[in-house]
């Protein structure tokens, strides 16, 4: 179980704190979508947890504080990288593999060949969308019972990123949880177990897509009612550069 209890950060620069005395308990299992305008706090939440920034509050992971001891239990994948350029998909393979036991080096094979990536070039030479891909595979092999994923699908096209929804779907073992922060919403609705809502730093809303079948209000629906979204907002911004309308 990740814990997270009154969960605050406020970085120096800025007085209205990032994050404001959120709580979550994830058990392991799902595929949580973690969403919010941009500002919102997604991304300080995954940093938090990952023990990157300093906060007030309580995080945990089966009860105990987030530390070298357990941190592999944890894994992260974001369009800021965290690969060694100069190494080859190779050379990563070898490393994650002497580094966390329970690398799963099948698991690393298929998705590889899937994403159709090179073995045998370094990952400064891969494009952005390539690197991405590999960030991900990085994550879902290492081994973690919580994979964290920050916008992963940056310069994805559509129909891979739908393929891999399903390939997702398909390979997650039932002790694995994967945290995936997204604005591809309607991408990722039918993919999903739960939806996590920030705005403003706070939870305002943690809905199971149980929940909302049972309402018959879909995912993307939900959200604009969470966030009080204004259907004429785009029109009237229109008429305010255009002067269409004045009189």
């Amino acid at each position: 179980m990740l814990k997270i209890v009154q969960l605050t950060k406020t970085y120096r620069e800025k007085r209205t704190p990032a994050l404001k005395d959120l709580s979550l308990e994830i058990p392991r299992g799902q595929i949580v979508g973690l969403f919010g305008e941009n500002g919102a706090g997604k991304t300080t939440l995954m940093k938090c947890i990952l023990g990157f920034h300093g906060y007030v509050g309580s995080i945990t992971l089966d009860g105990n504080p987030i530390s070298r001891d357990n941190i592999a239990k944890i894994s992260f994948a974001t369009s800021e990288h965290s690969f060694f350029p100069n190494l080859t998909a190779t050379a990563h393979k070898e490393f994650y593999a002497a580094h966390f036991p329970n690398f799963k080096s099948k698991r690393y094979e298929g998705l590889m060949s899937f994403f159709d990536l090179p073995h045998h070039k370094p990952l400064k030479h891969f494009s952005m969308g390539q690197q991405n891909q590999f960030e991900v595979i990085l994550a879902l092999c290492q081994g973690a019972d919580y994979v964290l994923m920050d916008e992963p699908f940056a310069g994805n096209d559509v129909f891979n990123r739908e393929d891999f929804y399903k390939v997702l779907l398909g390979i997650l073992e039932s002790n694995e949880t994967v945290i995936l922060s997204t604005h591809l919403i309607e991408e990722v609705s039918e993919f999903i177990g739960r939806a996590i809502l920030i705005h403003g730093g706070e939870l305002i809303a943690d809905v199971t897509s149980d929940e909302l079948d049972e309402t018959g209000v879909t995912l993307i629906d939900f959200i604009k009612q969470k966030y009080s979204y204004r259907h004429d907002r785009a029109g009237r911004a229109i008429r305010d550069i255009t002067g269409e309308g004045d009189e």
